[in-house]
């Protein structure tokens, strides 16, 4: 299979020929620029200019290089922008490490931190000394709402004003063009599955503008609010939709809503609040994304989000990731069990709150075949570790965590019948890689 058929093949619940992976696809399967600027020097690759496409958390592009050492079957829709040297600025890491950033995102030094501004001046992110990300720290709607004037609230918001590529670069009246022909051409020059980033976030979106709290405490006590400031959101978030799909919509195969819904021990809310709030209106826009391309539709949504997950297919939803694994009730065996077929399970094949970035690189290596060998079977699954790989990893687990995934390849070619290779032999197990059988691994 080409890495797109093998993404499409899971997402349709059928068997892929090899565990597809995701890494970089979206803002939530990347990597850390500091850890990523020592993971190419551990593989030994060319050195080249770190690119940080998501300024808030530091992300960094993964080239072309890493995405095939690793057999990787996805690409972020952006990567076909911002292409040139043109868009980028010189900036230096926390730890030192030179990159570039997006030149509409620059930072700026102010006393004892680094800061971003919005267009129209106002500081709505920093990054105090010794942090390694951005935090907001301006809420739009804190003090007062104003509904009638909800896109220029949306623009003094951190999560909404600092864009990846494209960004401002299709802003403007040839903008829909721009956006047509460069995901135009990603999609002749790659044969991965694209994801288009779209968000259409409720929950946070409430959170971004309000604040969190403030939100949680309208969601309890001002039912008649809320339902209006998400009436105001979703019309906003179904013309953006449509304006997304009628440029892209041929170009890119999933697309994909953010909406954390979840905590470390469970949802957020009742389910019986996600059903009165937010259900209604998911269903309205993901039916709306299939009705306007052959799309599959992902949400991310972090935390223990079991009890809404019937929910969130009924609403229509395809595949959620990051499957947050260490939370309670996110058992991989028994999300797989449960909704395995109904529900495509893109992540939970590393747990990187407590075994990534502290394990033993054979630990993380057992631990990676375990997932892999629960989530695989049938289809469903797409591997994508727990979130994004902060930047205290080391790279030989990042390395251990990747291999892990490709050696299950010929692992599961010997569950379906086939004779197992000689030790020490070749397999050509994809149309870009090729794995040593290890006698240790029989």
């Amino acid at each position: 299979m080409t890495p797109r058929e093998c993404v499409l093949a899971a997402l349709n619940h059928r068997q892929p020929d090899r565990v597809p992976i995701d890494f970089g696809g979206h803002r939530s399967s990347g990597i850390a620029a500091m850890a990523y600027r020592k993971l190419r020097d551990a593989l030994g690759l060319e050195q080249k200019p770190i690119r940080v496409y998501d300024p808030v958390q530091q992300l960094a592009i993964v080239d072309e290089d890493v995405l095939d050492r690793f057999g990787v079957d996805t690409i972020e829709m952006g990567r076909g922008f911002a292409t040139g040297d043109e868009h980028w600025v010189d900036w230096t890491l926390p730890d030192g490490t030179s990159c570039q950033m997006p030149i509409w995102a620059v930072p700026e030094r102010q006393e004892n931190q680094w800061v971003i501004r919005s267009e129209s001046g106002r500081v709505i992110a920093q990054m105090p000394d010794g942090a390694i990300y951005f935090e907001q720290c301006y809420w739009p709607f804190l003090e007062e709402d104003d509904l009638d004037h909800l896109p220029e609230a949306m623009s003094e918001c951190m999560w909404c004003a600092v864009q990846s590529p494209p960004g401002p670069l299709v802003a403007g009246n040839d903008g829909p063009q721009m956006l047509t022909e460069d995901a135009q051409r990603l999609r002749e020059r790659t044969d991965r599955a694209i994801i288009g980033l779209f968000g259409g976030n409720l929950l946070e979106m409430g959170q971004f503008l309000y604040r969190n709290d403030k939100f949680l405490m309208m969601l309890a006590g001002d039912h008649k609010r809320v339902h209006q400031f998400l009436d105001r959101l979703v019309e906003l978030h179904l013309a953006n939709l449509e304006d997304f799909l009628a440029a892209v919509g041929r170009h890119i195969d999933i697309i994909l809503f953010g909406d954390d819904l979840g905590m470390q021990d469970g949802p957020q809310m009742s389910p019986a609040m996600y059903r009165e709030f937010f259900k209604p209106r998911h269903a309205k826009m993901w039916q709306r994304a299939k009705e306007l391309a052959d799309v599959k539709v992902q949400l991310h949504c972090c935390g223990g989000v079991r009890p809404l997950l019937g929910d969130l297919i009924e609403a229509g939803l395809d595949a959620i990731n990051p499957v947050q694994v260490s939370c309670t009730g996110m058992d991989a065996a028994e999300l797989k069990a449960e909704f395995g077929d109904k529900l495509t399970l893109w992540g939970g094949g590393c747990d990187t709150h407590h075994t990534l970035a502290s394990a033993a690189p054979e630990d993380i290596r057992r631990h990676v075949r375990q997932q892999v060998s629960i989530l695989s079977p049938g289809g469903g699954f797409v591997f994508q570790q727990v979130h994004n790989i902060l930047a205290d990893v080391p790279p030989e687990n990042i390395i251990a965590m990747f291999d892990a995934v490709n050696d299950s390849v010929v692992t599961k070619g010997w569950l379906r019948g086939l004779e197992p290779p000689t030790p020490g032999t070749t397999i050509q197990c994809s149309n870009r890689l090729s794995y040593s059988h290890r006698a240790a691994d029989a």
